[in-house]
């Protein structure tokens, strides 16, 4: 019965997806742009979902068992920062990428200013390529978990049959597809969510005793921020929140969630479609929190065999959720979850496979090859690689997506913020920009400062810095 529920859900968003080709065109502007004609109200939800990915529901969980209360503060520097950024540019991005006729990121960065830059687009593409892949196989990598912890397959499998998935809708109908399944896969993941945490609370006896357990779990399990830090006291308390809020902040250098709003149908609807999308974000997340938090309380008191996230001898609790729903629901119930957990891989994978083979087919191809035909051909090549990485990688999802994650939002984020205040940075500028971005990223996560703060900040602190330099040697036009 567990199976066949799962199996029933994973049939409906399939259909989902197909059902996008009785309104697609065969042009490239619709596969990877939907003609630019969503309604807000599926923008904000397919953003939010495309967003909070097997990394909320794997990565984020087992985050909330080991350290607890952290996550939650971590939840409030993200969410912030998102706003915050998301407010600066999301409207101008609508604005200019219509004016321009862009239908990439590389390219929008490539023509803000009206010009051509064409190295910085292949620059730009390159990285986004190379970064949407990786934080692909992640999100095979968190589906073939869930599928390991529940059936015993071996993990590859769960990957592969997300990458099938993908390769189905996304190849048949483009952005659209994975918008109108995303919609339908984010209310399944908060359904999904909230059964676990409802159910998860009357196994120990309900709110107050929920409430007592959690405060006797660690002397440090209900402190808002983590004990063990690279800095101590008011200084690391600080640099933990401001360092996550940055985290936040770089969803604006993320393509496959900026790309959505510029498929919005009105430049006036990215209000409404920014309303949803957080009304869904700030549950969705305090909810994942919960389900993390008691995911500790009942392995702790024995309701749920700690042996169950055991993987190689030692703790995974990245397979909590799905252990949970086996042991404490009804296998019907536990499809849903476990569809709500497998939804939440593929309505992010969808998005970066589809922004990967973009700039791929649009971005780093000839001119006379843009087509209907390159993009679907690009999806199918992406999805193999991805698939590839995610059989093999031996990261962990949380730590794959926030290498991801930070790296993709300090390359184009940063850029983003000058066109969007009317910076003009010419294109050996706004290379630079990018690359030091990339490689503070890089460099400050390879060398173990990110234990100290998250680096985004400094990857997008230095590529201000380079800007502030380039437009004391000239190297900046006029602002607009």
């Amino acid at each position: 019965m567990l199976l066949a529920s799962f199996l029933g859900f994973l049939l409906l968003f399939l259909l989902i997806g197909f059902s996008s080709v009785l309104v697609r065109s065969k042009e490239q502007s619709d596969y990877l742009l939907a003609g630019s004609s969503v309604p807000p109200s599926l923008i904000g939800l397919s953003a939010v979902a495309t967003n909070n990915s097997g990394f909320m529901f794997i990565g984020v969980i087992g985050y909330t068992y080991a350290t607890g209360l952290p996550a939650f503060t971590m939840m409030v520097g993200w969410i912030l920062g998102d706003w915050m950024a998301a407010t600066l540019v999301t409207r101008k991005v609508r604005e200019v990428s219509e004016e321009r006729g862009t239908l990439t990121i590389p390219e929008l960065l490539s023509r803000w200013g009206g010009g051509h830059f064409q190295v910085l687009k292949v620059v730009a593409a390159l990285i986004a390529v190379l970064l949407l892949g990786v934080y692909a196989a992640a999100q095979f990598k968190a589906g073939g978990k869930a599928l390991q912890a529940l059936f015993d397959w071996d993990m590859r499998t769960g990957a592969i049959i997300g990458a099938v998935m993908v390769l189905c809708y996304g190849f048949s109908g483009g952005l659209r597809a994975s918008v109108w399944t995303d919609a339908a896969q984010s209310v399944v993941m908060i359904v999904a969510m909230t059964v676990m945490l409802t159910t998860a609370v009357f196994t120990v006896g309900g709110w107050q005793a929920a409430w007592t357990g959690l405060h006797d779990v660690s002397p440090t399990f209900f402190q808002f921020f983590p004990a063990e830090s690279a800095a101590s006291g008011l200084t690391g308390a600080l640099l933990f929140l401001v360092g996550w809020t940055f985290a936040g902040a770089a969803v604006i250098g993320q393509p496959h969630v900026m790309v959505r709003f510029m498929a919005v149908n009105d430049v006036k609807n990215i209000r409404r479609a920014r309303t949803y999308y957080y009304l869904w974000f700030v549950a969705f997340y305090t909810l994942a929190v919960g389900v993390g938090m008691m995911a500790r309380l009942l392995m702790d008191q024995g309701a749920v065999d700690p042996s169950l996230v055991m993987s190689g001898g030692e703790l995974d609790a990245e397979l909590a959720l799905p252990v949970m729903a086996d042991v404490l629901l009804h296998p019907v119930a536990t499809g849903l979850v476990l569809a709500g957990l497998f939804a939440a891989t593929i309505s992010t994978v969808d998005s970066l496979i589809l922004s990967c083979s973009a700039c791929l087919s649009r971005d780093l191809m000839p001119k006379r090859w843009h087509g209907y035909g390159t993009a679907r051909i690009a999806t199918l090549v992406v999805v193999g690689v991805s698939l590839t990485i995610a059989l093999f990688a031996k990261e962990n999802v949380f730590n794959l997506v926030l290498f991801a994650w930070g790296v993709l939002g300090a390359a184009f984020g940063g850029l983003l913020v000058v066109y969007a205040l009317g910076g003009r940075p010419r294109e050996p500028l706004a290379i630079a920009m990018i690359v030091v971005a990339s490689s503070v990223a890089i460099g400050w996560r390879l060398s173990g400062l990110n234990a100290t703060i998250f680096e985004v900040l400094p990857a997008l602190v230095s590529a201000w810095l380079v800007y502030g330099v380039g437009r004391v040697c000239g190297l900046s036009g006029p602002a607009k």
